[in-house]
């Protein structure tokens, strides 16, 4: 994607799709010496499967609390997370090692991609876990590479890598396992302007064509112009559930804005 070209804005998606995350009551309390602090408050929402979206607030908000829940990277206190209708607290720990080796995919800020490995074994590793064949998780890894732009890299170790390839591979490892859901955490956070809007694009594409769910805790408002829906949240519960049809915003106006994230 070149510097002129912007972010476009995706079709509206069809409404009577299933969900594939609900929580309802959700509150997280964590214990600090004598103190408890409630960093979620109850949080009841749903997403449907094949949406886009984007998890937006400031710092100490509740945000990426909220967003391991999702993930099933942790627990709520109270209230019930479920990933397509299965209740994940009720999931014992291999159980839940499945799950998020088959049903998601992550993206994180700092990539964690492993140094000693070249592009292609981070790729292929989750397909290991999962149990598939050597030759085939080898051609299935180099074609993710290809699909992410990444094909005459496949060699290549992470330090030999740009902050915008290395991510293109951890895009490319999320999808190992074809997972019905993709958690992005500030998958743009480490990039410069123009190598996050080509991230985004590509999680756009992603989004429309493999039909996988993209949920983003983001501060970057570029994201808002790809995104089904926003969810505010704020102090700990979702303060707004906004369609992206309802911003008082042109698409692709941020992407000529100095401002282009929250503080």
């Amino acid at each position: 994607m070149s510097e002129e070209q912007t972010v476009t804005a995706p079709e509206p998606k069809a409404p009577d799709q299933p969900n594939i995350v609900r929580t309802r009551g959700v509150k997280k309390i964590y214990r600090m010496g004598t103190f408890d602090l409630e960093a979620l408050k109850g949080v009841d929402m749903e997403i449907k499967r094949g949406e886009y979206i984007s998890i937006m607030g400031p710092s100490g908000s509740g945000k990426s609390t909220l967003f391991n829940m999702i993930g099933a990277l942790d627990k709520p206190s109270e209230g019930k997370v479920y990933i397509d209708e299965v209740d994940v607290a009720q999931l014992d720990a291999y159980e839940l090692a499945w799950l998020r080796c088959r049903k998601i995919g992550y993206i994180f800020q700092t990539f964690n991609l492993i140094p000693v490995m070249t592009a292609l074994e981070n790729v292929t590793l989750p397909m290991i876990f999962a149990g598939i064949p050597t030759d085939e998780s080898i051609d299935k890894g180099v074609g993710l590479l290809e699909r992410v732009g990444l094909g005459g890299r496949v060699q290549h170790k992470p330090l030999e890598l740009s902050g915008g390839q290395q991510q293109r591979v951890a895009v490319a490892r999320a999808l190992a396992n074809d997972p019905a859901i993709v958690l992005a955490d500030e998958p743009t956070g480490n990039l410069d302007r123009k190598t996050g809007r080509e991230i985004i694009e590509l999680l756009r594409e992603l989004n429309e064509e493999n039909e996988v769910t993209i949920i983003s805790a983001t501060h970057d408002l570029k994201m808002l112009d790809v995104s089904d829906r926003i969810l505010w949240v704020q102090d700990g519960k979702i303060e707004r559930d906004q369609k992206r049809e309802e911003l008082d915003l042109d698409v692709g106006q941020l992407e000529h804005d100095e401002e282009n994230t929250i503080e």
